[in-house]
C-alpha cells in the first residue's frame, strides 16, 4: 500500500471519527443545561478530531502535488 492509500485509509477513519464527535456535541446540546459541566471535555473532543483530520487532509494534499 503507498503512502497515499495509507493516508486516505486515515483520513476516512479520522473522518468516521470527527463525525463521531460531531454527533456527541450535537446530542449533548439537545440535553442542556443537564451536564452543562461536560461542555469543555466534548468540545475539546470535537476540537481534537477536526484538527487530525485537518492535518491529515493537508498532509495528503502535499503528497498528491509531490508526485
Amino acid at each position: 500500500m503507498s503512502d497515499v492509500e495509507t493516508l486516505k485509509a486515515e483520513i476516512k477513519r479520522l473522518s468516521a471519527r470527527a463525525t463521531t464527535a460531531k454527533m456527541n456535541l450535537h446530542d449533548f446540546s439537545e440535553e442542556l443545561p443537564v451536564n452543562w459541566a461536560d461542555a469543555p471535555k466534548i468540545a475539546e473532543g470535537v476540537v481534537e478530531a477536526y484538527a487530525a483530520l485537518d492535518a491529515a487532509r493537508k498532509t495528503l494534499k502535499e503528497l498528491e502535488q509531490a508526485r
